[in-house]
């Protein structure tokens, strides 16, 4: 059943723990069918914005609807209509792929013909099958998502929430799962995905910045990019990234380059400033004179990644 309005509505969301305050009054809303994502490091308040919206946890103040419901009022009647995969594992690991399957669809309420065929059509869509016996413990870290989220929307529901689905699995299985989620939204479920994967950020159809509580920046990757980006992105392919970094940083505390931002990228060096182009002379002499080579220097389109680093500083 899919409600009028937007799938979850916040409005002046507050969380406090006595004097600390992990969500400061944020506002968003995410759509039906969309996925939509939460970015941010570590303690920025994705996790506790999700046990809000799950009715696990009761706001300071502000109020959260998902598919319409008031959740602070009525938790019993959002939870039947989500799903909920957690940061960590949680499914039992001494259990069989089925056995596991089998336990989270019968707290679902599903029985008999009904639940086997919802395993059947989860082991289907996770790649699951031929594995229904092998012990959870023994699967690969990517296996054992895609076993998370198959529990996780067994009873078909409406909207699934997922917390970091990806932290620490390999970059071919992030994006295997990635696939799986637009199996999902083409199926009619709206994703809510909390992520600190730049690359998972660019993948949601719209996303929130976060940064000690706060969201700093809301909308589609590239209207993000487009509004909240200062300047253009010069990419530098020095043979000595660490020592250009220091090079140009103490150019600019020096007052000898007007730049916003120099970060590393790997073996790479970004940095950020209105009208790069004329600044590229100076930026080559600044390395030369520190003894590094420059390399490869081109002006790109900034990523996330850029616009993130831009928006922390």
């Amino acid at each position: 059943m899919q409600t009028k309005g937007p799938a979850i509505l916040a409005q002046s969301l507050v969380k406090r723990f006595g004097d600390f305050t992990a969500v400061s009054g944020i506002d968003f809303s995410v759509r039906h069918g969309e996925i939509f994502g939460f970015l941010g490091p570590n303690g920025s308040g994705k996790t506790t914005t999700i046990r809000m919206m799950l009715g696990l946890l009761q706001p300071t103040e502000g109020t959260v609807e998902v598919l319409g419901v008031p959740v602070a009022r009525y938790p019993e009647r959002v939870r039947p209509r989500v799903g909920y995969m957690s940061q960590r594992f949680s499914l039992y690991n001494d259990l069989r792929v089925i056995e596991n399957l089998r336990f989270y669809g019968q707290v679902y309420g599903l029985t008999n013909d009904e639940l086997a065929a919802r395993i059947d059509d989860a082991l289907h869509m996770s790649g699951l099958e031929g594995r229904e016996t092998e012990r959870t413990r023994d699967l690969a870290g990517g296996w054992r998502q895609r076993l998370a989220l198959a529990a996780a929307i067994l009873h078909r529901p409406e909207l699934v929430f997922l917390d970091e689905p990806t932290a620490g699995v390999d970059p071919l299985s992030r994006r295997a799962f990635w696939d799986l989620l637009y199996e999902l939204v083409a199926g009619g479920i709206t994703v809510f995905v909390t992520t600190h994967y730049m690359d998972e950020a660019e993948h949601c159809h719209r996303l929130a910045l976060l940064q000690r509580g706060h969201i700093i920046a809301s909308g589609s990757p590239e209207e993000i990019k487009k509004e909240m980006m200062r300047g253009q992105v010069l990419e530098i392919a020095p043979d000595d990234p660490a020592r250009a970094v220091g090079a140009l940083r103490a150019a600019h505390e020096a007052g000898r380059l007007p730049l916003e931002e120099v970060a590393l990228y790997g073996a790479l060096v970004h940095v950020v400033a209105p009208e790069i182009e004329k600044h590229m002379p100076t930026i080559e002499a600044e390395l030369k004179r520190a003894q590094v080579e420059p390399g490869k220097m081109a002006i790109i389109e900034p990523s996330l990644e850029d616009v993130f680093v831009a928006c922390m500083r």
